[in-house]
């Protein structure tokens, strides 16, 4: 490996900005409509309960991270979990690089539709897919350039984008109206977790914080620091949105809008400048979740590529370090999944992707706490809530569109298999 100056390496503010960033990516853009249209009143509780379930989900991340600095994350800590069945390691590696290809899709997508809007081309499909694949070969160069290229544009991205959600946030606060948050459980208590189980691929990015630990340069002040700060800066960010949007409007405007949501609720709040405003928010957050996750699974892809367990091409580094074959492989997946224009499956495969990874980790953690100090009560209180959290995902899933769950259980399947089978044919186990 090679040794970089301590200059080169990351600190605590671009941690919080990978984690930030790859969190508050296409999701509250999105995802702000699903929540309401589930929790109704308690759409802003439904942000918080995730924001615990995320925190106790990055425990697991921290104490292995600190444990075992490795780029592999998950990977490698289910890998130290369970040596004598690298299988188990190898599957989930396959399973979340494919979930991530299709969250920088979605990403990609999502930046492509919001910057055709600006540019007064709305529905445009060419223009949406030319932006799509402009933004992802954008970022791919950036992330070729090295890791402190990749950290300082990310710090430019995050906190331009914080500032302009905070600029509309607390205008917006100004203006909400109590009374609409009566009855607050207008949707039942079960509307509230139900909310709060379909909208959690909001906080999927923070564990790409893991993939950096070896180029920190103080992993074990800023790694805690930066998982537990980026979740907390996120879900108060999600927290904040959410009171303005149903302070503001009515739950039927705000279901109504989909998937632009937030755009509307800005209109009321900010006048004419609300659209452009939430407009350039978009594109700054979609743009700095594609920076951030290429950044991580690039790094886990090499790993697994050094281990036998993908393609040993993955494993080849610059003179920088920086794993350009994965990055370059990530991106021309993603840009032909973004070109397709239909990402349904795979953005549901992506939310289903991080609980089901995330409850490996602490499955992982849970056995090797001996080794990493972790908490049993933490991390099983962890795993009970992402059991159920997967489990009403299912559940909603199959009373909506049972062939959608079919079909991504087909492709948790599919990958298993591939997976299964390289590592028989090319690992080192």
């Amino acid at each position: 490996m090679l040794h970089r100056r301590d200059e080169d390496k990351l600190g605590l503010r671009e941690l919080i900005a990978i984690g930030v960033g790859g969190m508050i990516g296409g999701g509250i853009f999105s995802v702000l409509g699903i929540a309401v249209s589930l929790a109704g009143h308690a759409a802003p509780l439904s942000f918080i309960v995730d924001m615990l379930i995320a925190l106790t989900a990055g425990y697991s991340y921290v104490r292995l991270a600190l444990t075992f600095r490795d780029d592999g994350s998950s990977y490698t800590y289910l890998l130290r979990a369970w040596p004598q069945s690298p299988w188990i390691a190898g599957i989930e590696g396959w399973v979340i690089t494919v979930g991530y290809v299709g969250t920088l899709a979605l990403y990609a997508f999502t930046f492509g539709a919001y910057g055709a809007d600006l540019l007064g081309s709305t529905g445009s499909v060419a223009v949406r897919i030319w932006l799509s694949l402009g933004v992802l070969l954008f970022f791919m160069v950036v992330n070729l350039e090295g890791v402190r290229s990749a950290g300082v544009t990310e710090d430019l991205i995050v906190y331009t984008k914080i500032i302009i959600l905070g600029l509309f946030a607390a205008i917006g606060l100004t203006q909400v109206n109590p009374h609409r948050f009566l009855p607050v459980f207008d949707q039942g208590v079960g509307g509230l977790f139900l909310g709060a189980a379909i909208i959690f691929v909001a906080y999927e990015g923070f564990e790409i914080i893991t993939n950096a630990v070896r180029e920190t340069r103080d992993p074990d002040r800023d790694v805690p620091r930066g998982i537990y700060g980026s979740i907390v800066i996120t879900g108060t960010i999600y927290l904040v949105l959410a009171v303005v949007a149903v302070g503001t409007m009515s739950l039927e405007q705000i279901v109504s809008a989909k998937e632009y949501a937030l755009a509307e609720v800005a209109r009321p709040v900010l006048g004419s400048a609300g659209h452009l405003l939430i407009g350039l928010a978009a594109l700054m957050a979609t743009s700095s979740a594609i920076n951030s996750t290429l950044f991580g699974v690039s790094r886990m892809m090499a790993e697994m590529g050094e281990r036998g367990m993908m393609p040993s091409q993955f494993s080849l580094r610059d003179r920088k370090g920086v794993p350009w074959v994965a990055v370059v492989v990530m991106t021309v997946f993603a840009g032909s999944f973004a070109t397709l224009g239909s990402l349904g499956v795979i953005a549901e495969f992506s939310s289903l992707t991080f609980l089901l990874v995330s409850i490996g980790v602490s499955l992982a953690n849970l056995k090797l706490r001996r080794q990493t100090g972790g908490s049993a009560a933490i991390t099983l209180t962890g795993l009970a809530l992402m059991v159920i959290t997967v489990l009403a995902i299912a559940a909603y899933m199959l009373a909506k569109d049972p062939r959608q769950l079919l079909y991504i259980g087909l492709l948790y399947l599919v990958v298993g298999a591939l997976a299964v089978l390289y590592n028989r044919r090319f690992g080192e186990a």
